[in-house]
């Protein structure tokens, strides 16, 4: 694939490692001219002699200054990340000294990486598809052990090979039907009708899966935005302090403390949970600035994966509570009721009293009673009945909208063999399915399509 594209046969460099003072830092070349770039620069042996896979430790010199005392590591295509010759120089973390590492490579004809380019080249030498190109960005960009164990499924092709074993038995029925087209003339079938269409029906059954685990997906990869709403003294700002264990928001007794919106992330069994402590919501106020708060708190609650209702069970009744819980199921929100303010000697009574509602939870925010309880009903809200990241699970967008391709054309092979349609009709649609198949893995692409995926990635990889 390398050769048909354009601008890949030269040396690059980066800086591997994040930027900024540290212990080590890592420079990274890749590209024909790799090995011979850094062996002008480091007199203390002939590198172009060494084996791969090998460490070699000394000064690195441009015209006889030293730059820094080095570990230089080496890698022999293929058996290296991009599949070409890669060297990589371990310097000492100072931004100076780094900067001045990549700048002697620069000058000894090697040119700075564009973002993502170490990886792109790994998919262009075979050594990764493309959606273990694009994992690895998302296990680099991964925050929780959900998204990490759900990227490094991916790089270790788990989403490829469902994928690779669908496009196989594909392309098989697709050869037999293109077949049975040369032979139009004698009326015979090379592709056994039945196999095919018990194969279309688990390809479908197989791609729903797939589509469905995208919103598990989008969990795992962008976490859950949970905004809690209630009226203004309802203990909002204490139960998000209580939540992340620290005093992050004003607590008051006076109504409308809290003005605007306070965000923080919380982090439970794996999963990122923005929460959004909101402005109390009250209908009539004469203060301007509670009002704006007041207003973006709405909006928050509508833009909200979640919505926590939390309420003073010493100041609301079952009325009250009824029509909030109808107007929040009207709106199509996700929501919990939680009323605050309670203990355990009262529990019993609570329930009684509020028995009927759904989604209901008694809590004590500023003691952490129950609290517990609640961050449990957070993480049953958005996992319930969704796949568990140990199976392959959609997180790319860009995948979900190739996959959606892959199920209309999927639905018109399966309504093309029931309706027993011509054998070339039935191979259009065929390639049509495969097609879409090959852009999810990377079999069929274009430079610009390569260009914007890769341009999300880090420089240094």
């Amino acid at each position: 694939m390398l050769g048909k594209l354009t601008g890949w046969d030269d040396t690059i460099v980066a800086l591997a490692t994040p930027a900024g003072i540290g212990a080590i830092g890592v420079v990274r070349l890749s590209g024909t001219q790799a090995f011979a770039i850094a062996n002008a620069l480091f007199p203390s042996k002939d590198l172009l002699q060494q084996p791969s896979h090998t460490l070699h430790v000394g000064f690195l010199k441009e015209n006889d200054m030293v730059l820094d005392e080095v570990v230089i590591s080496l890698f022999r295509g293929p058996r290296s990340y991009t599949g070409e010759d890669v060297v990589e120089i371990s310097c000492h973390g100072s931004p100076y000294v780094q900067q001045q590492v990549i700048q002697a490579c620069t000058n000894k004809g090697s040119r700075l990486a564009k973002p993502g380019e170490f990886t792109q080249r790994a998919f262009l030498h075979g050594k990764l598809d493309l959606t273990q190109a694009e994992a690895v960005a998302d296990l680099i960009a991964s925050n929780t052990e959900a998204s990490r164990k759900a990227a490094l499924h991916n790089i270790r092709g788990g989403f490829s090979d469902v994928l690779k074993l669908l496009r196989e038995r594909l392309l098989q029925f697709s050869a037999l039907i293109e077949l049975e087209l040369d032979f139009s003339q004698e009326d015979v079938e090379f592709a056994d009708r039945t196999q095919f269409y018990q194969l279309i029906n688990e390809a479908s059954d197989t791609v729903r899966h797939l589509l469905q685990s995208f919103q598990l997906g989008n969990v795992i990869k962008n976490g859950v935005q949970v905004a809690i709403i209630g009226k203004p003294n309802a203990g909002k700002s204490t139960l998000l302090n209580t939540l992340l264990n620290e005093n992050r928001a004003i607590v008051s007794d006076i109504a409308g403390t809290t003005r605007d919106t306070i965000e923080e992330t919380l982090n439970i069994d794996g999963i990122l949970f923005r929460l959004i402590d909101t402005a109390g919501i009250r209908e009539h106020t004469s203060d301007i600035i509670e009002s704006i708060g007041v207003e973006k708190s709405l909006e928050k609650m509508r833009q909200a994966d979640v919505v926590i209702y939390l309420f003073d069970v010493n100041d609301i009744t079952v009325p009250e509570l009824m029509k909030i819980s109808n107007d929040l199921r009207v709106q199509s929100l996700q929501y919990l009721l939680v009323g605050n303010k309670a203990d355990v000697q009262r529990e019993a009574a609570l329930q009684e009293r509020y028995q009927g509602f759904d989604h209901l939870i008694f809590i004590a925010a500023k003691t952490g009673w129950k609290v517990d309880l609640l961050k449990e009903k957070l993480v049953d809200s958005v996992m319930h009945g969704l796949v568990q990241t140990e199976s392959t699970v959609v997180t790319n967008a860009r995948h979900y909208q190739a996959l959606h391709q892959v199920n209309a054309s999927l639905a018109d092979i399966h309504k093309g063999l029931a309706e027993k349609i011509p054998g070339d009709l039935l191979a259009l649609d065929i390639r049509r399915c495969l097609h879409y198949l090959g852009e999810i893995t990377g079999e069929i692409t274009n430079e610009d399509q390569l260009g914007y995926i890769f341009s999300k990635f880090c420089i240094g990889k």
